[in-house]
């Protein structure tokens, strides 16, 4: 089994590379040298990539002209609100450890982001159940198609955290 394993994985690695190759075949020119011509040296290749609009080594690599994403879409993106996450179904379900559930994460709509204060927490104030199916396995026993419920978010809100609550509770009580 052992070997198969590492046949597996030496064949996995092979294909990795070889699409590593590829994707250097159609590289952009560099210094005014097309890929299969000019510096055959990686360090002087390397440096090529550098010098592409003053960008970091790996990012230059994999995405020699990646656009630079405007300060209004990355805070528009990471606001709090209601957006799809894959969510394990041992999360929903941790008492249910002897089955094995295909998939094994669903997608539900749910709260997160940022609130843009370090006391507030991105929360949901108002929720709804769906149902899904998925498959259980009980190993070397059955299989079954089975119907889950779980808890969506409609609505989304900065709150404060609570350990901020617990705080102000203490600071606001008489001393004595």
């Amino acid at each position: 089994m052992n070997f198969l394993l590492t046949w597996i994985n030496w064949g996995l690695a092979i294909v990795v590379s070889l699409s590593t190759v590829q994707v250097t075949r159609t590289a952009p020119t560099l210094g005014g040298h097309k890929p299969t011509e000019g510096p055959r040296d990686s360090e002087a290749v390397m440096d090529g990539y550098r010098t592409l609009d003053g960008c970091g080594l790996h990012a230059c690599r994999f995405f020699p002209h990646a656009p630079v994403v405007p300060f209004y879409k990355v805070f528009e993106q990471s606001v709090c609100k209601v957006r799809e996450t894959m969510v394990d179904v041992y999360q929903e379900y941790p008492d249910d450890v002897e089955f094995i559930f295909k998939p094994s994460c669903v997608p539900l709509m749910r709260c997160s982001g940022c609130c843009n204060d370090e006391t507030l927490e991105c929360v949901p104030v108002e929720t709804y159940n769906i149902t899904m199916q998925i498959m259980s396995i009980r190993p070397h026993i059955n299989q079954n198609i089975i119907d889950k419920s779980f808890q969506q978010h409609s609505r989304c809100e900065c709150r404060l955290k609570r350990d901020v609550i617990s705080k102000q509770e203490k600071c606001e009580k008489p001393r004595r």
